[in-house]
């Protein structure tokens, strides 16, 4: 008889509802319930020491100990590598964000365990137990490109806090054959109208950095991308006022740094435009 957790895939708990709904403990990354016959499953994507990741459908997930080689006989490691026959169900959750615990679903070992190098929470090199395991319920759980962000955001910082020779070991050990994640991305319909003014009243220069468009496109005009001042993401207008035309290395600007002094530049770039455009005087822009 299986366990029913009662959860939706991809519900969000807290760790003392993890706690309560599978009967185990509220610490490590693997726990072991003997109440409810489950091995439930922690993946880690922030502030771990463990390279979990998501190659295709199955998920390379790092077994357990901190310190040292790991061991496929010891404690939970040797639960989930016998899971498929010794009657223990395995349910994973994701944690993309601090103290929320995603529901991934059921999932089984897809293949053989097998061994790589992964630094200990000590810096160290050692041999870690990787299980590959599959969704019974199907596909790579989906994250918010917000989320997605923040992670990769983290592991930049965690990254620039080592020192020339540990980044250069890391590198040299890393998997070949890069993680994969399905990422939901909400997509504005943005009014083309719209867009087409802001490119044509830049006049092929940049809002921004007042360059000529640094190429021109397949259809020959001036390169520029459009850009909303306030982005829609943060309620910003699809409007002939909120729009510019930038080149690509500004509008990659904005999006990495978007600095007020930048957006204090592209809202006196459209009102430029919009005075030009109510007395024809191009001579205004010079």
């Amino acid at each position: 008889m299986s366990f029913d957790p009662s959860l939706k895939i991809g519900e969000e708990i807290d760790n003392g509802q993890l706690k309560d709904v599978f009967k185990c403990g509220m610490q490590g990354g693997m726990r072991r319930s003997r109440k409810s016959g489950t091995l439930v499953l922690i993946s880690s994507h922030i502030d771990s020491i463990y390279n979990d990741r998501w190659i295709g459908n199955t998920l390379h997930y790092t077994g357990m100990g901190l310190a040292g080689d790991q061991s496929l006989t010891f404690m939970q490691n040797k639960t989930l590598a016998e899971s498929n026959t010794n009657g223990i169900e395995v349910h994973l959750f994701e944690v993309n964000r601090p103290q929320v615990y995603t529901y991934a679903g059921r999932v089984r070992l897809d293949a053989k365990p097998y061994q790589e190098d992964q630094p200990d929470n000590k810096g160290k090199t050692r041999k870690v137990w990787i299980f590959p395991l599959k969704l019974i319920s199907g596909g790579i759980p989906v994250v918010s490109v917000e989320n997605f962000e923040k992670l990769q955001t983290r592991r930049q910082r965690q990254a620039r806090r080592l020192s020339d020779k540990e980044i250069r070991s890391r590198a040299e050990k890393a998997r070949r054959r890069a993680g994969q994640r399905r990422v939901l991305d909400i997509r504005y319909e943005r009014d083309q109208y719209i867009v087409e003014n802001a490119k044509r009243r830049a006049k092929g220069k940049c809002d921004l950095c007042s360059s000529p468009a640094p190429f021109n496109g397949k259809d020959g005009d001036a390169y520029l991308e459009t850009h909303h001042i306030i982005w829609l993401a943060k309620g910003g207008e699809d409007s002939i006022s909120n729009t510019v035309a930038l080149c690509p290395n500004c509008h990659r600007r904005m999006h990495v740094l978007d600095l007020a002094q930048d957006r204090a530049i592209l809202i006196a770039a459209v009102s430029s435009h919009e005075l030009v455009e109510k007395t024809g005087n191009s001579a205004i822009e010079s």
